[in-house]
């Protein structure tokens, strides 16, 4: 949503303050980079949820799948275009979140 809106927002083009602050009044006005914002948010809570009950070794590489929502999102919403190359990182990627997935997330005591 943050890039969706920033490229209705445009280029900055020069470093004129009256320009400088027509672009992030128009940044600050658009309802898909605050929707971005709300999103990174929600995520931000979640991430802290999580990391109260598991391991950060095991939810840092299972949160790397969001490598692969970024470029299905990327292709279908934004239409940008996503290279062989590119999918096939994100193929080894979600190999390995696969692979962390099937580990005990936890394995420090609770106390």
């Amino acid at each position: 949503m943050l890039g969706k809106g920033m490229k209705t927002v445009g280029v900055v083009t020069s470093w004129v303050p009256a320009l400088l602050f027509h672009f992030f009044w128009r940044a600050f006005t658009t309802v898909s980079i605050w929707m971005g914002i709300g999103f990174l948010l929600t995520f931000f809570v979640c991430y802290m949820l999580v990391l109260s009950w598991a391991d950060y070794s095991y939810i840092q590489p299972a949160s790397s799948i969001s490598c692969a929502i970024v470029a299905l999102l990327g292709t279908f919403a934004l239409h940008e275009v996503v290279r062989p190359l590119q999918w096939i990182g994100v193929a080894i990627i979600c190999l390995g979140v696969f692979v962390v997935g099937h580990t005990f997330p936890s394995t420090t005591e609770h106390r």
